[in-house]
């Protein structure tokens, strides 16, 4: 089958030396990239993490210390990824929890302010999960017919994006809409379809510090957009403030800003915070001394009964 695809698709896969986002480095990306009209380029890239691999990782993945010393660092690298990777989407297993995530600090970090808000998220797992819950070598054996550990060396990421590809093609096979008996069953050969299918949050920012959340009027109705959808403000998801909105506890509590700034926070989520208090701002000089009526008697659902939806476009943050 071929992707049904109008811009590039980057299928991807990282090693890193471990799951934190804030302290912990890629030392490998590699990549699969479909054009439109079928071609495919693949890379695989080493990369310097400028601090030691944890033995289990290297025991993982056969990355060693030595290996990657001689190799560029991610900031050596970054603008060249920025370039090759504009105005694509991006896929993956497990990517929107980790790997996109893991890629947008790596960039924020290396002075890159690469954009995934314009760019589709497509995560083979999520779609593997929301039908045959298991993991990348079970979703493998059970769409190809093969076992991995035959076909493929694990922890590696040229292997496992290799194998993700081959997933994703697999699915899109197995739901075609005229191979399922159930409609509801149905995954169509759409990006759009696919990234929908993967999200699994309602996250502004990746790490989930900041959602989205239902407005409600004074009497507790939901305020909809001119389209009848339900409109949304962010809210705090963690800490004294939960279930705040954001602008509302920046407003009040500007120190509240300088905090999360000053700490171990993941850049991602500093970044989004900050677009949302230069949002604010604007809007505070532009009111002057007249309050937008458009807000008035405005509050957040009562948390956390969210409504799982995001707007179109992208699954990650971008400003508003």
């Amino acid at each position: 089958m071929k992707l049904n695809i109008n811009k590039p698709l980057v299928v991807f896969d990282l090693e890193t030396t471990g799951l934190d986002l804030v302290n912990d480095r890629i030392i490998q990306i590699s990549y699969i990239k479909v054009m439109p009209n079928g071609e495919e380029k693949r890379a695989s890239i080493f990369v310097n993490p400028g601090k030691p691999i944890p033995p289990l990782v290297q025991e993982l993945t056969g990355i060693t210390n030595e290996r990657v010393k001689g190799e560029k660092t991610f900031k050596e690298i970054a603008k060249d990824l920025e370039k090759e990777f504009t105005g694509c989407d991006f896929a993956g297993f497990n990517s929107n929890r980790f790997d996109v995530p893991m890629l947008a600090e790596e960039f924020l970090r290396a002075g890159v302010g690469f954009d995934f808000s314009k760019c589709r998220l497509i995560d083979a797992q999520t779609i593997y999960h929301k039908r045959e819950p298991r993991n990348l070598a079970a979703a493998y054996r059970f769409y190809t017919g093969h076992k991995m550990d035959d076909d493929f060396q694990a922890h590696r990421a040229d292997q496992d994006a290799e194998a993700t590809y081959r997933v994703l093609m697999g699915q899109l096979d197995k739901y075609a809409p005229d191979q399922v008996e159930d409609p509801a069953m149905a995954l169509p050969n759409d990006m759009d379809v696919l990234a929908e299918e993967s999200r699994m949050n309602n996250n502004v920012d990746f790490a989930g510090r900041i959602v989205w959340h239902d407005m409600v009027d004074k009497d507790g109705k939901p305020v909809l957009d001119k389209d009848g959808k339900p409109r949304r403000q962010e809210v705090f998801n963690f800490g004294k403030y939960k279930g705040r909105a954001v602008g509302e506890v920046l407003r009040e509590a500007p120190n509240f800003y300088n905090w999360i700034m000053a700490n171990d926070f993941p850049q991602n989520t500093k970044q989004v915070l900050t677009q949302i208090r230069m949002r604010e701002s604007m809007l505070s000089m532009n009111a002057s001394a007249t309050p937008h009526k458009q807000f008035q008697g405005l509050h957040p659902a009562p948390y956390p009964h969210f409504y799982l939806h995001q707007q179109d476009g992208p699954r990650s943050p971008r400003p508003l």
